[in-house]
């Protein structure tokens, strides 16, 4: 990027690439700890459940994930909206008899193991928060362009002509960050041929706090509780199938996909009845080769993208955010330094390759067409359900424990 002499730059001390729920959660973190903070997106973040385009997926926060919403600010005002998930509840439905167990949060804490929040929603607290701070700007309409990192500071010229000179570069600008390539940061990325279908249900019983994942072949089907829908138990549903299936089913009439949802979801809520429109995503893994550069870090799926399972995605990516802002706060004169960025590196890379290898696994097992790996899922299931130290270890890992 050539920089202007006597064009009037931005000063500040976070520059954050993307406007989505990472980037807005960074953004709120680093402001409610002090920081001066621009964040800027192409698009203005979308505040309202009936916007067209509206992100109509969830995002069940875990607790850990949790914590970062509440330092940040936000927890309150998304709290009421937040239906707690007690239990994780795996079946294995590849069978004419699915087979069925229950991982209950009370094992290993007294809380829920974690929160579901509408996307769309995250996004209007964190605005609103946003608005209500004089520490942090949030500038839509424009995007990254280019940088330039010098010793002290990166200059990034933005995509309507604004040169901003930023100690710290977050790259939180999704699976194809124009930070990623500007820092000249390779990325692996893994295609299955999935897609994935999400929309929302009412059912006749209550979910009672149970999130649900329902195995057969080709992706998982996965039921996460929503607060009630007039009058009625709702949940949000993730279903996970080849492309070309998932493009069958897009296309359905309501009628007919609503059929075809019930036959796939093994009757766990008893008759689903469709809730709104649905929306499809594709589904790939992706690791980046490095996750910072001088002056410049990546968080969130500029450096990791993975299958939704197990609620990794979106609380791995506040993980990521939680380690950088504590390393900020220990040591803010050190901000975007050299041994900073090392520092995030190590606590945060190796864990990310951990993370994605792992869902990597547990999407390819539940993608099989086998009977055998059928049976061998079941059988795993089993074995980590009932002998109740191994339940309680895994149970913490997927929150995050060490």
């Amino acid at each position: 990027m050539p920089y202007i002499p006597g064009m009037d730059k931005i000063q500040t001390d976070l520059l954050i690439s993307g406007g989505g729920v990472a980037g807005l959660a960074a953004a709120v973190a680093f402001g409610a700890a002090g920081f001066d903070v621009v964040v800027v997106d192409p698009a203005p973040p979308v505040t309202d459940a009936a916007d067209p385009g509206a992100d109509l997926r969830t995002t069940a926060f875990l607790q850990p994930a949790q914590g970062v919403l509440d330092r940040a600010g936000v927890w309150q005002a998304l709290s009421g909206h937040a239906t707690p998930l007690a239990i994780m509840r795996i079946v294995d439905a590849a069978k004419e008899t699915p087979v069925s167990r229950d991982f209950a949060a009370s094992d290993i804490s007294d809380r829920p193991f974690g929160w579901n929040l509408p996307n769309w929603l995250l996004r209007r607290v964190m605005v609103d928060r946003i608005g209500a701070m004089d520490n942090v700007t949030l500038r839509t309409g424009t995007g990254f362009a280019a940088m330039v990192a010098r010793t002290d500071q990166a200059l990034v010229r933005l995509t309507d002509g604004t040169q901003i000179a930023a100690r710290l570069v977050i790259g939180a600008d999704g699976r194809g960050s124009p930070v990623r390539e500007a820092a000249s940061i390779g990325v692996a990325t893994t295609r299955y041929g999935q897609k994935a279908v999400t929309f929302a249900v009412t059912h006749p019983g209550p979910h009672n706090g149970v999130s649900t994942e329902v195995h057969r072949a080709g992706g998982p089907f996965t039921l996460v509780p929503l607060p009630d829908h007039d009058g009625q138990p709702c949940s949000s549903v993730v279903w996970m199938d080849t492309g070309p299936r998932i493009t069958t089913l897009a296309a359905l009439s309501d009628a007919d996909f609503t059929a075809a949802a019930n036959d796939r979801s093994a009757g766990v809520n008893g008759p689903l009845t469709l809730v709104g429109r649905r929306s499809v995503w594709p589904i790939i893994s992706q690791i980046a080769d490095r996750i910072t550069a001088p002056r410049t870090a990546l968080v969130a799926e500029a450096a990791h993208v993975m299958p939704p399972i197990g609620a990794q995605g979106l609380n791995m990516s506040l993980a990521d955010i939680a380690c950088l802002l504590d390393l900020t706060v220990a040591n803010p004169d050190a901000l975007g330094s050299p041994a900073m960025l090392a520092a995030y590196a190590r606590a945060r890379h190796g864990e990310m390759r951990l993370r994605v290898t792992g869902i990597d696994a547990l999407n390819r097992t539940s993608m099989a067409q086998s009977p055998l790996i059928h049976d061998l899922r079941a059988l795993g299931v089993r074995a980590l359900h009932d002998a109740s130290p191994v339940r309680r270890r895994l149970m913490k890992l997927g929150l995050g424990a060490a």
